[in-house]
């Protein structure tokens, strides 16, 4: 009790800092202070440092909690929350954080202005050129790189340097669930490239044999002549279609036939000939700056650096567990509202998890260089993520679910004024930016760009999606929406409205859809919003009672499509008993009963009007202009409401060049009853 008595003489003589200020403010007897730093001493009280060092914070995290738990729980009375402060510097995590209901009603928060890091990894060093290996002691596939770069190549033992796990490389991707990456190098803050053939660009199946079990394809030329000395070999590919990628280990390679063949898991959906791969963990093919390579039985690990190793120091993930853990508790907080000086990185598992409980709140947190998501919220009540900056995770960024749907009961769960960039390094495909599931959540001033596939994936009801910016995704991959829903009619009340949606890429077949209701998705508002070079800007893939109202196209291509793929080819996947399973998801929400039958009266009678049509659709009082406006695929005009649309004339934008797409007060727009949009509301703001 010593300790504590010496923290609590602290809490009540000291002059306390509230939130994240830097400025003192008047005392405030009611919040219970901690500080932790990196130089603390855990046998120590928690206060700031002494002048002669004999008294101070504590060292780990888990002291400084157990600490304000002992103050919190003894002294119940007199304060009404805690705060613990971070010094700055690095915390290494070998293990989870992990904050319960006993934690509840405490904030961790940086120290003024000082960076704190918490790091999943280590830093190692002691790297020495490749060339001082004698030439008998060397891996035999350094043997097949040019010597001319071999002169770049470094190398360190990790096991000399205590690190004896590795982890494992797995055959993950699009249907396989999440799991921790295996180890990974970071340089300079950001992820090196595991040695891999080809180097940026792809490789294409050259042929795939009928008589096979699916196990196998053939490749061009002879570049897998240089690999006879590796031993764990994988590829990554788009295997059949561009929207679905996967990894698989390879069994062997027979050079003769010139075929690779694979180990269960193969490739998802199979190979098809011409798709796209690649190959990697093949130290034969280190050959530019940025790649390494781990030899897992001797731990050697190569590598070539970007620039002088002397800069500084590469860190290799080690955690494969979450590095913050919030389970079934309330009130706490992770990070500051007004600035971003919390870093958690070089992780192999995710950042931040948090499961049940209410009102937790991660801000101003920047979470890079995660092996799986940055931040994943489970159930619970009024979770928010706000003002992090997310980028070079290694699936997506963050993941919320919450509220019943079933009885259309809220989450609250809300996304808010996040930067995600450069997400989905290793799964590729359907890891988004956010992903919402669940009732009543909220994804808000968002800017999301710079990755492969989509931007926001969303399902459940009553969902919002406003004032985000979305730009410059979809890059590696084909039939994709920056935002994309499918294969639910009861998925209804989710509003897309006033976001910025621009220059979107879809490379690859089918290209890419800004906001995607595939798949007979139903029931979601499109309002208020701007696209801008967005491709198929609006996608209704034979969904019902979906409007798309008082938006503005600017050189889409089209502006507009629907379709009637319930009759078409979609038809046997949307039957009863049929793969999509649309009925069996339709009874599971007993629709027919409230709330659904109150809440969304359309669906009571779908059965009796053909739900496989596209019918009760509305197309009003939008803007297009450049581009195509419109496509109809076997789609009769007299199944969807058109009505004041402004189609190829000037609507008087205050800036086009400048893609600034608000309107005029003087555009002719305002009188088919167009409403005005809030665009200089959408995207980020400053941290507050």
């Amino acid at each position: 009790m010593r300790v504590y008595a010496q923290v609590l003489l602290l809490f009540l003589l000291t002059i306390v800092l509230v939130g994240c200020s830097s400025t003192q403010v008047k005392h405030d007897s009611n919040i219970a202070v901690v500080f932790v730093s990196p130089d603390g001493n855990d046998n120590w009280s928690g206060t700031i440092p002494d002048a002669k060092r004999t008294n101070g914070p504590f060292a780990t995290f888990e002291r400084a909690r157990d600490a304000v738990r002992a103050i919190m729980q003894n002294h119940t009375n007199q304060f009404e929350r805690a705060i613990v402060y971070m010094r700055g510097g690095v915390y290494q995590r070998s293990q989870s954080f992990e904050l319960t209901e006993l934690d509840r009603n405490t904030q961790y928060l940086p120290w003024k202005d000082e960076v704190v890091r918490i790091v999943g990894g280590i830093e190692i060093d002691g790297f020495q050129p490749v060339l001082s290996i004698p030439q008998k002691q060397r891996h035999p596939a350094l043997a097949m790189i040019n010597s001319s770069l071999l002169r770049n190549i470094l190398y360190v033992n990790l096991k000399d340097q205590g690190i004896l796990d590795f982890g494992k490389l797995t055959p993950r991707g699009f249907g396989r669930g999440n799991s921790p990456a295996a180890l990974e190098l970071f340089y300079a803050e950001r992820p090196m490239t595991l040695a891999q053939w080809p180097n940026h660009e792809w490789s294409n199946i050259a042929e795939v044999s009928a008589a096979n079990d699916g196990d196998r394809f053939s490749y061009k030329g002879d570049r897998p002549n240089r690999w006879q000395h590796e031993n764990d070999i994988w590829t990554h590919g788009y295997w059949t279609w561009d929207w679905a990628d996967s990894y698989a280990k390879v069994k062997d390679i027979d050079i003769t036939t010139k075929e690779i063949i694979t180990q269960a898991p193969h490739g998802v959906y199979g190979y098809k000939k011409g798709q796209r791969f690649r190959v990697l963990n093949v130290l034969a093919e280190l050959d530019s700056p940025g790649e390494w390579y781990l030899d897992r039985k001797s731990g050697m690990l190569y590598f070539w650096p970007p620039q002088p190793i002397e800069k500084t120091k590469p860190v290799v993930s080690i955690l494969e567990k979450p590095l913050i853990t919030i389970n079934n508790a309330s009130n706490i907080q992770i990070g500051c509202d007004s600035k971003r000086n919390l870093i958690i990185e070089a992780t192999r598992g995710s950042g931040i998890v948090i499961e049940d409980g209410s009102n937790n709140r991660i801000s101003g947190c920047v979470l890079r260089n995660i092996g799986a998501n940055a931040i994943t919220i489970t159930n619970g009540l009024k979770h928010t993520a706000y003002g992090c900056e997310i980028h070079h995770t290694g699936d997506g960024g963050i993941y919320i679910t919450g509220g019943d749907r079933n009885t259309l009961t809220i989450a609250g769960h809300a996304v808010i004024n996040n930067h995600i960039h450069d997400y989905s390094r290793w799964s590729r495909t359907y890891n988004p930016a956010i992903r919402i599931s669940g009732v009543g959540n909220r994804a808000a001033h968002n800017h999301i760009h710079d990755a492969p596939h989509a931007g926001i994936i969303f399902g459940g009801n009553e969902n919002v999606i406003e004032y985000n910016e979305i730009d410059h995704i979809c890059q590696d991959t084909g039939d994709v929406g920056a935002i994309y829903m499918g294969r639910d009619w009861t998925m209804r009340g989710n509003v897309i409205r006033h976001n910025f949606i621009h220059d979107l890429l879809g490379p690859f077949t089918h290209g890419a859809m800004a906001v995607y209701l595939d798949d007979a998705a139903s029931g979601t508002t499109i309002y208020g919003n701007v696209f801008y070079k967005a491709s198929h800007a609006t996608f209704v893939g034979g969904g019902r009672d979906n409007t798309i109202e008082n938006n503005i196209f600017v050189d889409c291509d089209p502006s507009v499509h629907i379709d009637a793929r319930g009759i078409g080819w979609a038809a046997k996947h949307i039957k009863k008993g049929a793969g999509w399973h649309m009925y069996q998801k339709l009874e599971a929400m007993n629709y027919l009963k409230p709330p659904y039958s109150i809440r969304y009266p359309k669906l009571v009678n779908i059965l009796d009007e053909k739900p496989d049509l596209p019918m009760g659709n509305v197309v009003s009082r939008n803007v297009s202009v450049g581009g195509k406006w419109l496509n109809l695929s076997h789609v009769k005009e007299e199944w969807v409401l058109f009505e004041n649309n402004y189609v190829d004339k000037n609507p008087l934008f205050v800036n086009r060049d400048e893609m600034n797409f608000q309107l005029k007060d003087e555009s002719p727009v305002y009188k088919t009853g167009f409403k005005k949009i809030p665009f200089e509301k959408i995207g980020t703001y400053d941290l507050q």
